[in-house]
C-alpha cells in the first residue's frame, strides 16, 4: 500500500463523512437561526426553547435521509472492500 492509497482513501473518507452529515448539520441551522430570529424579535430569552425544535427537525430530517446516509455508507464500504486486493499486490 502505498502513500497515495493512503492519501486517496482518507480524502474520500473525508468526503464521504461530510456528505453524511451535511443534512443533519444544515436542517438543524436553519431551525436554530429560525428560532434564534423569532427569539430577537419576541425579546423571549429562554434558552431551552431552542432545543425542542431541533430535536424534532433532527429526528425528522434523519428519518427522512437515513436511508441515504446507510446507502451512502454501504457503497463506501464495499468500494473500500472492493480494492484491498488490488491494493495488496
Amino acid at each position: 500500500m502505498t502513500d497515495q492509497t493512503v492519501i486517496d482513501i482518507a480524502g474520500k473518507a473525508i468526503m464521504v463523512a461530510m456528505k453524511i452529515a451535511a443534512p443533519a448539520l444544515v436542517s438543524t441551522l436553519v431551525v436554530g437561526l429560525l428560532v434564534s430570529v423569532i427569539q430577537a424579535a419576541t425579546q423571549i430569552n429562554e434558552q431551552t426553547l431552542s432545543f425542542i425544535p431541533k430535536i424534532v427537525v433532527l429526528s425528522l430530517t434523519m428519518a427522512i435521509a437515513g436511508p441515504w446516509i446507510i446507502q451512502t455508507m454501504m457503497h463506501f464500504t464495499i468500494d473500500i472492500m472492493n480494492t484491498i486486493p488490488l491494493v495488496t499486490r
